[in-house]
């Protein structure tokens, strides 16, 4: 939480979505590993990208990739630059600066061969976003989805709301918090009686 303007409007309430405690949530699988990404999918996910037409920076590929997979797979920019340097060095995507050079970021767009390239694996390229999203269970998406709802209600109390009711959300969202922990504390336990 951080005071002063920000994505969700000026004033002692305003969230940052990066790095908060309302921050998107890392998913995990089994073992407490990410979802199941093979190597190349980061490359194949790329060129699908930028098969669309649009010219893109390494930062927004990575947030495309998180919104397109809803935040299930978030490649890190260790894995993204080094794969478009790769593309490069292959020649199938150039990198462009803004002509006017305000902006320094590079661009990057399928070159002629990446065009043909993407167009003979068209299928297999796409099949990389199924590869990752298809290894985490639907229910992960759900509790995604619920836990977006209530970061905005919560928004909306702490902006909105009274002191009273600002205090009443706090107490539901603490109570909310410990009882999470409960349910993996009840699968240890039931792990543990088990072995």
């Amino acid at each position: 939480m951080r005071g002063g303007p920000g994505p969700w409007g000026p004033g002692p309430f305003a969230f940052e979505m990066r790095g908060g405690p309302f921050g998107p949530p890392r998913f995990r699988g089994p073992g407490g590993r990410g979802p199941r990404v093979r190597r190349g999918d980061v490359r194949a996910a790329i060129l699908d990208l930028l098969a669309e037409g649009q010219a893109w920076s390494g930062y927004q590929i990575i947030q495309e990739i998180g919104e397109r997979t809803q935040g299930v797979w978030r490649p890190s920019a260790g894995s993204v630059y080094p794969a478009l340097q790769q593309l490069e060095d292959e020649g199938l995507i150039q990198a462009q600066r803004d002509e006017a050079g305000e902006d320094r970021r590079r661009n990057y767009t399928l070159t002629d061969e990446g065009r043909a390239y993407v167009q003979a694996h068209a299928d297999e390229l796409r099949s990389s976003w199924d590869a990752v999203t298809g290894s985490v269970d639907d229910a992960v998406f759900q509790i995604h989805g619920l836990a977006k709802q209530v970061m905005m209600a919560t928004v909306q109390v702490a902006q909105a709301g009274t002191p009273a009711q600002v205090q009443q959300a706090s107490k539901i969202l603490a109570d909310t918090r410990k009882a999470l922990y409960r349910i993996l504390a009840a699968d240890d336990e039931e792990t543990e009686q088990d072995a």
